[in-house]
């Protein structure tokens, strides 16, 4: 398990407190879960994913990541349609692990309400909900 200050969370990304991520690229906004996520969890095997244009509002479960540790709900930081799905997860759900930010992850969406961007933690907040 990695320490607080090893983590790698980037600052041009917003978090949840269930420690997903979200990124705003252009009109849409990419989720996953975040490196404090994938390293508390552990080997992930499954990523159960959603379907396109389902919609889904923030805070909403809308898919779980199963790891060789526990079975994790992951929750939709912003409310929205989902418009993409990463397949490559399907067979290779490890890229949640390795590269959580890029390659792994999890859906695009469009979001409905932009400004629930501006409920999610910044960096050095949610580096102080971690340190508690």
């Amino acid at each position: 398990m990695k320490e607080i200050n090893d983590l790698n969370l980037p600052e041009n990304i917003k978090y949840t407190e269930q420690h997903e991520w979200a990124k705003k690229d252009g009109e849409i906004i990419i989720v996953g879960i975040n490196d404090y996520a994938q390293d508390q969890l552990g080997d992930i095997v499954f990523v159960e994913l959603p379907d396109i244009e389902d919609s889904f509002t923030q805070g909403e479960e809308f898919g779980t990541v199963e790891s060789v540790k526990a079975v994790s709900e992951i929750y939709i930081p912003v409310s929205g349609e989902i418009i993409e799905i990463n397949s490559e997860l399907e067979e290779d759900p490890e890229l949640v692990n390795t590269s959580p930010y890029d390659k792994g992850w999890i859906v695009k969406i469009k979001p409905s309400n932009l400004s629930e961007l501006d409920n999610l933690f910044s960096k050095s907040e949610y580096l102080n909900m971690l340190k508690g």
